[in-house]
């Protein structure tokens, strides 16, 4: 019978719903790869999955199998040819909008209020991605508008992760000191006064600012009980925009 483990892999501390186990763990193995990584021993998949080095080496030796890994002479494994396969495929199929618009669309149907996605443009913010709330009364930004870097919660996250601007000295460091210790920023009139809104940072697979999931709402309806879906949101777009 297999030993069971004393500490929770990560697999099983965040598994599927009606999923694999088994897969699960083989998927946790991919996930330990991190920029930089050239190969792994089997050591260190054991480390930062919590896996048994015996589970681990037969699970990789399942992903060498299919290709998504491949064992080197020294005995690391590095990425296997099926990754570089499957990342051509999905390079060229790949649409932000239709990855970014669905993520926003779910957003406003949440909250009621209008959800943007805004990427920096030089020394202004971009609203590249816009959905409007349902209601009569609401900003009526539009994709393609040119706004603040500095002034609104979608211009302060973008500001505050730029790696020279948020880390300059200035009468706004220890803002954005903040909004990185945070996560998130929340603001009331910050660019309009009778606008209101709730900002996360959206982050590339390097770990680089790729942009900021905005929602905005008049000031009167302003709800901090929206903000767990902002960051929903932002950590869903994380995952797949990189």
């Amino acid at each position: 019978m297999p030993r069971k483990a004393a500490t929770p892999s990560l697999a099983d501390t965040d598994a599927a719903q009606g999923g694999v186990a088994a897969v699960d763990r083989a998927l946790s193995l991919m996930a330990v790869f991190q920029p930089g990584d050239i190969a792994l021993s089997l050591g260190d998949f054991a480390e930062r999955t919590k896996l048994y080095k015996s589970t681990a080496l037969r699970l990789l030796a399942s992903l060498e199998h299919g290709g998504w890994v491949q064992r080197l002479d020294d005995g690391r494994y590095a990425l296997g040819g099926e990754i570089a396969r499957l990342n051509a495929i999905y390079a060229a199929s790949f649409s932000l909008e239709k990855v970014v618009v669905p993520v926003l669309r779910e957003l406003v149907a949440a909250t009621g209020e209008s959800a943007a996605y805004h990427v920096r443009q030089g020394d202004d913010r971009l609203c590249l991605y816009r959905v409007d709330s349902p209601h009569p009364v609401r900003d009526h930004i539009r994709a393609g508008d040119l706004l603040p870097l500095t002034r609104g919660s979608g211009g302060r996250i973008l500001t505050a992760y730029d790696p020279v601007l948020g880390f300059a000295d200035g009468p706004d460091k220890d803002l954005y000191q903040r909004i990185r210790a945070d996560g998130y920023f929340t603001a009331v009139g910050d660019r309009l006064t009778e606008v209101a809104g709730i900002s996360a940072p959206v982050f590339f697979a390097s770990g680089t600012l790729a942009a900021a999931v905005t929602l905005t709402a008049p000031a009167h309806r302003f709800d901090t009980k929206h903000l767990d879906a902002v960051l929903r949101a932002a950590k869903r777009l994380s995952k797949v925009v990189g």
